[in-house]
């Protein structure tokens, strides 16, 4: 249980984080938003071989991280835990595809072992990036850009009353397992029987949970609209930002960095 509990204490860091006072969390979150969705096509927009294309755009996480003066490790960690479902993607290129792509000295290197390379960098990158955005602006910052940019009104409050009830869902289950804890002697109510009824209980008390919540903000006036104490407003900052990160991604995009820069570096050698 207190894994739990400290794996729901650091979700609710993210949104910690969003109230720092830096350069990033000063950028409109909607160019932060615009940013972020077009770093990740373009990261997806990859071959799946492509790999050493693929490095410069690291410089984008990286710096935004530092702006946002964003824990490395916390982030570090997040990744780790959602990476089991990059690594089940793209474990099995290497079985299938056993065809030479790259020979680094008497090493050959198969097509598969580059594509579960790329699957990996890209799982990084474009979910690093996710979580740099919710870091540094907050879920529901987050969902205000989204209907401030057009996004359908129930959409936006259906998601944002989704990230929010993960906290409520949780806290009831806690509260469930602590009184079972106490209720418990020689290992007894830890059947399949018991929590069979455990996860009943918990959805009639959610379904109870929801009724209070839904009548408390009817009764503080909400009409489905996502209000907060923010005013959204682009500044040159705000441009400056966005126009220099796109012009960087349509750089690397059309262009193998990595690949110009060798070539330069040989051909001044030469």
């Amino acid at each position: 249980m207190p894994k739990i509990e400290s794996s729901l204490f650091e979700i609710g860091v993210l949104d910690q984080l969003a109230f720092q006072d830096t350069p990033l969390h000063r950028i409109d979150p909607r160019i932060k938003l615009i940013t972020t969705l077009c770093f990740i096509v373009t990261v997806v927009s990859y071959n799946h071989y492509e790999f050493s294309a693929l490095l410069p755009l690291i410089l984008y996480p990286i710096a935004l991280s530092a702006s946002g003066q964003l824990p490395g490790a916390y982030l570090w960690r997040k990744l780790l835990i959602a990476s089991p479902f990059a690594l089940l993607i793209g474990m099995f290129n290497p079985l299938f595809d056993h065809s030479t792509l790259l020979q680094i000295g008497g090493l050959s290197i198969s097509g598969g072992w580059v594509s579960f390379a790329s699957i990996m960098l890209r799982f990084t990158l474009t979910v690093s990036a996710a979580l740099i955005l919710v870091a540094s602006t907050g879920f529901a910052t987050v969902c205000m850009a989204l209907g401030r940019m057009g996004i359908s009104k129930v959409f936006t409050t259906q998601l944002l009353f989704l990230y929010r009830y993960i906290f409520i869902l949780t806290d009831e289950g806690l509260r469930m397992m602590r009184a079972r804890n106490l209720r418990s002697f020689d290992k007894r109510g830890t059947g399949l029987k018991i929590y069979g009824s455990m996860l009943g209980q918990l959805l009639l008390r959610t379904m109870d949970r929801a009724q209070r919540i839904h009548q408390a903000m009817l009764c503080r006036g909400f009409t489905g609209d996502i209000r907060l104490n923010r005013q959204f407003r682009l500044r040159s900052t705000d441009i400056t930002f966005a126009a220099g990160w796109l012009t960087f991604f349509i750089l690397a995009r059309t262009c193998n960095l990595p690949l110009a820069v060798g070539q330069f570096v040989m051909g001044i050698a030469a």
